[in-house]
C-alpha cells in the first residue's frame, strides 16, 4: 500500500510539473509569434534595439493574451471575462519570458546587429526562447500549484 501511495504522489508531481510545462508552452507560443514578428519588423525597418525591443513585447502580449482568450471565447465567456481570464493567466508568465528572452537578445554579442539572414540572429532568437521556456516552467508550476496562472484557464479548456 505505501509503495502505491508513493506512486500516485510522484505522478501527482510529475503531473504538475507536466501542467507547467504545457501552460508555459502555450505562453510561449504566443510570446514568440509576437517576440519573432516584433523583432523581424524591427530588424527590417533598421530600427534601434529599444524600439524592436518595445515592439517586440508588445506583440508578445498581444499574441500571448489572443492565444487564451479565444478559447475561453468559444467557451462562451463574455469578453470582458475572457480577457480578466486572459490577464489572470498569463501576465506573469509573459513578463517573465520577455525579461528573460529579450535579456538573452541583448547579451548575446551582435545579436540584435545581425540582419533576418544572419544565423547569428536566428540562433541567438532560437537560443532565448529555450531560456524563456526552461527558467517560466518552475515559475507557472509555483502558480499553478496556488490556484494562479494558468489554472484559472483549466475550466474553460473543454
Amino acid at each position: 500500500m505505501e509503495h502505491t501511495h508513493e506512486h500516485h504522489h510522484h505522478a501527482g508531481m510529475s503531473n504538475s510539473w507536466r501542467q507547467a510545462a504545457a501552460a508555459t508552452l502555450h505562453c510561449l507560443t504566443g510570446c514568440a509569434i509576437g517576440e519573432v514578428l516584433g523583432m523581424v519588423l524591427g530588424i527590417a525597418f533598421g530600427w534601434s534595439n529599444l524600439p524592436v525591443v518595445l515592439l517586440s513585447i508588445a506583440l508578445a502580449f498581444v499574441f500571448g493574451y489572443t492565444l487564451t482568450i479565444s478559447p475561453v471565447l468559444r467557451a462562451g465567456v463574455p469578453v470582458r471575462r475572457a480577457i480578466g481570464v486572459a490577464l489572470a493567466a498569463d501576465t506573469v508568465s509573459i513578463v517573465v519570458m520577455e525579461i528573460l528572452d529579450n535579456a538573452v537578445m541583448l547579451t548575446v554579442p551582435g545579436a540584435m546587429d545581425a540582419g533576418l539572414g544572419d544565423v547569428l540572429f536566428w540562433l541567438a532568437l532560437a537560443l532565448s526562447l529555450v531560456v524563456a521556456f526552461v527558467l517560466t516552467v518552475p515559475v507557472n508550476k509555483w502558480l499553478i500549484g496556488r490556484g494562479k496562472g494558468h489554472a484559472v484557464v483549466h475550466e474553460y479548456h473543454h
